[in-house]
């Protein structure tokens, strides 16, 4: 996990019916931060099974080789991948019981391009019923937040009537089913192709990863929202942004060669 409790304050502040939550990194203790995350950003590339076979295969060097080749080489998709992976962590870790089931970025065409689509789908599952409530994701990590960045990351949440896409859920279905989760893969069909996904059955959250301070900006996003779809807003300030995304990248290598 990314340890955000370890390394940040949070104040949380309701939004009419929706919620914000800002978290501050604090400097003293920004080091943490780095440690955390470089220890799970190698998990969200690939798999602790193929890390592990090849470790085991063809030793330490090679391990590190194959986590180097997953990781992005550009500031631009570090800083991206890096604000999905965040939002991945604070959804399996502090959104009350929902889970991203799949680690998206271990699917990446390319590891200097991003990826097409919702950038996190968290699910929770009723156990009684068995039917599913989503969590609909839009991450943005920027050095500099900025309304126009919000106003696009609203774009993507109110696309599909505001509904995650059957694309994203046929995608996370089928990687449930390489996996081995039948039955998640199997209430995810369910939800497409026999239930349908109601609207009250979604809720939206728009996670940032920033610079500066994002307090007033999810403000105003979630306050202008004019539709029935609950909202999150939860925003991860770093003073220092683009030199704590290269610190974690560095790490992560760092550690992979010497763990």
């Amino acid at each position: 996990m990314a340890q955000f409790d370890d390394w940040c304050i949070s104040v949380d502040a309701p939004m009419g019916n929706h919620f914000r939550r800002v978290m501050t990194g604090q400097a003293a203790n920004l080091g943490v931060g780095i440690q955390a995350t470089a220890a799970i950003v190698p998990s969200h590339y690939a798999s602790e099974e193929q890390v592990a076979r090849a470790l085991a295969r063809l030793g330490k060097p090679a391990a590190a080789a194959l986590i180097e080749s997953k990781l992005p080489t550009t500031k631009q998709i570090r800083s991206g991948d890096l604000g999905e992976i965040y939002a991945t962590e604070w959804i399996d870790a502090h959104s009350g019981g929902y889970r991203a089931p799949i680690k998206r970025l271990r699917w990446k065409d390319h590891r200097n391009m991003a990826m097409r689509g919702e950038d996190v789908i968290g699910i929770l599952q009723d156990p009684q019923s068995q039917r599913l409530q989503f969590l609909k994701t839009e991450a943005k990590s920027r050095a500099t937040l900025s309304a126009q960045v919000l106003t696009e990351a609203r774009a993507g949440l109110d696309k599909d009537g505001g509904l995650p896409s059957a694309h994203a859920l046929h995608f996370i279905s089928a990687r449930l089913l390489e996996l081995g989760n039948l039955p998640l893969a199997d209430a995810i069909d369910d939800a497409l192709l026999k239930h349908g996904v109601p609207p009250q059955s979604v809720r939206h959250l728009l996670f940032t990863f920033s610079g500066n301070a994002p307090d007033a900006l999810l403000a105003a996003s979630l306050q202008a929202y004019p539709g029935l779809i609950n909202q999150w807003g939860i925003g991860l300030r770093v003073e220092g942004h683009g030199a704590f995304v290269g610190a974690v990248y560095d790490r992560v290598m760092a550690d992979a060669c010497n763990p």
